[in-house]
């Protein structure tokens, strides 16, 4: 394979893992279309500290979510970590999911995102 021929199948790959990364911020043409505010992403939807998490690492207390993210629930989760976070800060999602924006480090919650039906 030539020069030019690797470098389209480079460009080619990388076009397909940026449209990969997409899905999981909005999906086009979709009624659930929504992205996240850019104050809790910091204007990195795609590649920023924000992510779907599954509903089993969500508790709901008394007094707000109990979050446990381990490796794989959040793209920027390397060790268990725990997070409380307070019902009144809680912000609606855009779909039927719990989302969490991790920023400056996986150790703090910026934003958490909660189904209209779990509010």
């Amino acid at each position: 394979m030539n020069a030019v021929g690797t470098r389209r199948i480079a460009g080619l790959a990388g076009v397909i893992v940026a449209a990969a990364a997409l899905k999981d911020v909005c999906v086009a043409h979709s009624a659930d279309c929504w992205t996240y505010p850019p104050a809790c992403c910091h204007g990195e939807p795609v590649i920023g500290e924000c992510g779907k998490i599954p509903s089993k690492t969500v508790t709901p207390r008394p007094d707000g979510y109990e979050i446990i993210l381990r490796p794989g629930d959040h793209r920027k989760v390397t060790h268990q970590n725990r997070y409380f976070v307070p019902y009144d800060v809680v912000i609606p999602s855009g779909d039927d999911n719990f989302h969490i924006c991790l920023h400056p480090t996986e150790e703090h919650e910026n934003c958490f995102f909660a189904p209209a039906n779990a509010m």
